[in-house]
């Protein structure tokens, strides 16, 4: 592979960092991608790549059809198109290339599986599993009632800062995917966890000073994601049976019992900062005993 081109592939990260805002795990995924995409083309082509205008959509669809016959999932595929899309449209950006091949090929379809949740009876259970007098205990709870209480998603909570949180209308301040900032209410639940939590470690949720993380290891440094996976996942363990468990777990719970508790799907939407409703839109294929019921109770002929 050619100096030309792990310098425009790794511009192309840094783009997505800098300006995307995206996370190092996307970024890290990406360059894995276009990286298989170039090594690929130019065995595919049998020369080095010296200008990215020589890659024709035949090329890519040539890749696509390898991913398959290797055995990648058709979700894994999507994912390197994506990747691929993307960096031909930063290339288009920076008029490195007159044409984007990539604009008229279609996404492989993917499966979609229905979310996993918890129900409302084990969710009090979850909340009462970590210990309640001692530092990681009191970090945990605090973990579970604000992801449940908010929806959010991983990185947001990781990066919460006590500055983040507006206690007068009891809003926090959460920078989603692409840099997005929304604001989402907590309930009073999550407040009292975070507080007990906060006052463990001798300070107050009204503490505006410097850059403060609201969630911290033994060590004092910010949580990371994997050790939040990692709790969660254990903590989830003790109340239910599955192997999908995580923090998602916890946000697709806040979203299905909303919805059946009659909320409206577009509020649901802002709440957990999808930027289209189909995104949202899964969570109403889950309940669909919950749904006969309220037909045969309000239908006139539904009985």
């Amino acid at each position: 592979m050619s100096d030309f081109t792990k310098d425009i592939i790794s511009d192309f990260l840094t783009y997505l960092e800098k300006e995307r805002h995206y996370s190092k795990f996307t970024i890290n995924a990406y360059g894995y991608d276009l990286y298989r995409f170039v090594e690929f083309f130019e065995e595919y082509s049998g020369t080095p790549v010296s200008d990215f205008g020589d890659v024709d959509k035949i090329a890519i669809r040539h890749f696509l059809g390898k991913e398959f016959e290797e055995g990648y999932s058709s979700k894994t595929v999507a994912r390197r198109l994506a990747s691929v899309k993307s960096f031909f449209k930063y290339l288009l950006k920076i008029e490195e290339i007159q044409d984007n091949p990539v604009i008229h090929i279609k996404t492989p379809k993917t499966p979609k599986s229905l979310p996993v949740y918890v129900n409302e009876d084990m969710v009090e259970k979850l909340m009462d599993a970590p210990a309640s007098d001692s530092f990681i205990g009191l970090r945990d709870r605090a973990m579970l009632e604000l992801f449940y209480s908010t929806g959010m998603r991983l990185r947001e909570l990781v990066n919460i800062n006590l500055d983040d949180f507006h206690t007068e209308s009891q809003l926090i301040k959460v920078t989603g995917k692409g840099g997005k900032e929304r604001l989402i209410p907590y309930g009073k639940r999550a407040q009292f966890s975070i507080e007990k939590f906060l006052e463990f470690r001798g300070i107050q949720l009204s503490e505006k000073e410097d850059i403060v993380p609201l969630f911290i290891n033994s060590k004092g440094k910010r949580i990371s994601p994997r050790t939040v996976q990692r709790r969660i996942k254990m903590y989830l363990k003790t109340v239910a049976d599955g192997e999908r468990f995580g923090p998602h777990t916890l946000r697709h719970s806040f979203a299905t019992h909303l919805l059946s508790r009659g909320a409206d799907i577009r509020a649901v939407q802002e709440l957990l900062g999808h930027s289209s409703l189909s995104s949202t839109q899964i969570y109403t294929h889950i309940q669909p005993e919950k749904m006969k019921k309220v037909y045969q109770q309000a239908h006139p002929h539904g009985s």
